[in-house]
Formats: structure tokens, sequence, C-alpha cells
């Protein structure tokens, strides 16, 4: 069976995540901050008359908060009927991918690990495969 993944950089790495969980890419900026929020959640955003739960992605993965001066791309998924953005580095590519999601076999950060579904072959490049619900969780989902 084919599926769709989109390929992205995410806190300096190629990665890739399921098409389907994807509804739109979309460039954010205005951010609203969020008194007392978690640190993985960057603020709040307007989107075609929807307010976006923003997530920085390089601090939900345990890297610290990235750098959200001007436009950032982002991926937007919706969980429960909430939407929320992803922040991303760079939106890549949409490929097919056929094959099987292979296991981790590399040792990984935490962060990593915790956001892993698998590792993923692209062309002649080895990728892994980034579960969405893991990045809106954020590292406190690790302590629950």
């Amino acid at each position: 069976m084919t599926e769709l993944l989109l390929i992205i950089a995410l806190a300096g790495q190629r990665v890739a995540i399921p098409a389907e969980d994807v509804e739109a890419v979309v460039e954010i900026e205005g951010l609203t901050p969020i008194p007392r929020a978690a640190d993985h959640v960057a603020g709040l955003a307007a989107l075609r008359s929807r307010v976006l739960t923003v997530i920085d992605c390089s601090a939900s993965i345990g890297l610290g908060r990235s750098c959200i001066d001007g436009p950032r791309e982002a991926i937007v998924v919706e969980t429960d009927g909430h939407p929320y953005a992803l922040l991303v580095e760079t939106v890549e590519d949409v490929i097919e991918f056929s094959g099987k999601v292979r296991p981790v076999r590399t040792s990984l950060a935490s962060g990593w690990r915790r956001v892993a579904r698998g590792m993923v072959e692209a062309g002649e490049d080895l990728l892994l495969l980034v579960d969405t619900q893991a990045l809106l969780a954020g590292p406190a989902a690790v302590a629950a």
C-alpha cells in the first residue's frame, strides 16, 4: 500500500511525517504568548478565522526554544477538533512511500526517541518517521 510522506527539516534534521496527518502547510507570524503554558507551546496564531495553538517542535523534542522572530513555516494538524500549528524549519517535499516502516536501530536522544515511529526510505536516504501526536504532547508526556 502506498502512503504519502511529508519531508521536513526539524531541529536541523530531515525527517518524515505521514501526509494524512497534515491539514495544511502555512506561514505563521504574529504569535500571541500564552501565560503559564507548557514550554513547547509557542503561543496562539490566527489563520483563516481560526485560532491555532502553535507548538515549537524543537522545544517539544527537548532541544530548547526556536527563534520565532518573523514568519515561520508550520504544518497544521487537527486533534479532537482542535487545530494546531507545528513550527518546522522547512517543508521540503511530498513523496510516495510503499515500503515498510523499519525499527530505529541507532541511538537517539530521548526527545527524538519519544517522537520516533520508525525509519523510512526516501530515495537513497533513511529518514526518521515522526509522530505528530507525540510532538503535540511535548516532553511532559514522558513524565505522565
